[in-house]
């Protein structure tokens, strides 16, 4: 019941990183009927190909043979040899359409899934040997299903079989006169006729099994509520530990700008909530952005700055402004320069004012 109800729970659409996950682990929709297909049709090409040659070459092997018989040395390393020999030549004649049969059984398989190279399926379990999963196994419903696909597959073959050499049933008693290239001509047609009748319903049943794979592989790899959340966690990161290093963050930049407000020419308040920090030296081309805040980063720029002997003008809404506008690091806009210069302007008077009084 505990495994029902995991698997009800798992109501989300896999994420791409599960679905990359359970490639990894060789976990992916493979259906056993596409990859028979694509054999049978190989099959099919290369009897319809290969087949005239591929008997002539052999009947010419065996037909020397016969004719030679007399005269072939059958003991020690002659014999040795005649295997080798015969070997090479029936593997010469026949090497070319079973690499072709091999590689169709490949492709049907590269093209249910990408390529996948992985060690997991093959690693010890426990639950592979245990007589418990075992029997789990064998009276599961994937079990019951797999029975019955294999036994309504067998029943169509069958009577597609049927269907295609009962009409040919004559025939059969009066090919034991024929000589034997009429035979092996007539048992090449009569076989591909009877592999392109299996090949057309095995389309249909390829087709429908590998949807029902693919259907059936997505569904196990869905997720729950708790599993997508953690996964967020685990690629996104804890948002409260992002929250903490944003927090981080912020306050050494906060430091950072502290640390500049006693480099400032003025710093432009509104009393009690608005403070920005400007600087300007000749040869700059607009005044600088060196900090800005509000309610206690002002109070606290405030104090900077008079404690650094920076002069704090009140202004209200050219404070507010600017902190709207511009920010750290930044030259004021071009809409401000009027007002930033009448400030800088009253500032650099007042200290021509203080040093004439000082000297």
């Amino acid at each position: 019941m505990a495994d029902e109800t995991d698997q009800s729970e798992k109501t989300e659409d896999p994420t791409h990183k599960r679905l990359k996950e359970a490639h990894e682990k060789g976990d992916v929709a493979k259906s056993q009927e596409v990859s028979t297909w694509f054999t049978l049709a190989g099959a099919t090409l290369m009897i319809a190909i290969f087949a005239p040659t591929t008997a002539t070459s052999l009947g010419e092997l065996l037909k020397g043979y016969l004719e030679h018989s007399h005269q072939m040395s059958v003991d020690g390393l002659a014999l040795k040899s005649l295997w080798q020999n015969t070997g090479e030549s029936v593997a010469l004649i026949i090497g070319v359409p079973l690499l072709a049969l091999v590689l169709m059984a490949v492709f049907g398989n590269l093209v249910q899934h990408q390529p996948l190279l992985t060690a997991e399926t093959i690693k010890p379990k426990l639950s592979k040997i245990s007589p418990v999963s075992g029997f789990k196994r064998l009276f599961s419903t994937e079990s019951l299903v797999n029975f019955i696909k294999g036994m309504l597959k067998i029943s169509i073959v069958g009577a597609v079989m049927v269907a295609v050499l009962w009409p040919h049933r004559d025939e059969a008693e009066v090919m034991i006169f024929a000589d034997v290239s009429t035979i092996l001509l007539e048992s090449r047609v009569l076989v591909l006729q009877l592999l392109a009748a299996i090949l057309a319903v095995m389309t249909v049943v390829a087709a429908a099994d590998f949807a029902y794979q693919k259907n059936k592989w997505f569904n196990k790899q869905k997720m729950s509520l708790r599993e997508v959340k953690e996964e967020y966690k685990q690629t996104e990161g804890d948002p409260q530990i992002k929250g903490k290093i944003r927090q981080l963050r912020m306050e050494r930049s906060r430091k950072r700008m502290m640390s500049a407000v006693p480099q400032a020419t003025v710093v432009v308040t509104n009393p009690t909530h608005y403070a920005v920090a400007l600087k300007y030296e000749e040869g700059m081309g607009a005044p600088l952005c060196l900090a800005k805040g509000i309610d206690a980063i002002a109070l606290k720029i405030r104090e900077i700055a008079k404690d650094s002997d920076i002069p704090v003008i009140e202004n209200p809404p050219l404070a507010r402004a600017l902190y709207a506008t511009v920010e750290i690091d930044q030259e004021v806009p071009e809409e401000h320069y009027k007002a930033v210069a009448e400030v800088i302007g009253f500032v650099f008077r007042m200290r021509k004012r203080a040093s004439w009084r000082a000297n």
